[in-house]
């Protein structure tokens, strides 16, 4: 589980460099860029902030997400 402090901390890395960023914590297994859309996994309680795997979810829509995550 991510913590507050840590959500309150983290940001896409496609955006933050022109937008803020702010991620949302979706079922405890996304973080989900309200600016970009991008989607990025947490597998085994770790972030997964790499924007190649943001870009492979970005189309799919939250409710489609598979949780949890797959595993590499």
């Amino acid at each position: 589980m991510i913590s507050q402090d840590l959500l309150e901390i983290l940001r896409c890395p496609n955006c933050v460099r022109e937008k803020e960023g702010l991620l949302t914590l979706y079922k405890d297994s996304w973080l989900i860029c309200q600016d970009c859309g991008r989607k990025y996994p947490i597998v085994d309680d770790i972030p997964v902030m790499l924007i190649d795997e943001g870009d492979k979810w970005v189309s799919v829509e939250t409710e489609n997400l598979p949780v949890p995550p797959p595993a590499k």
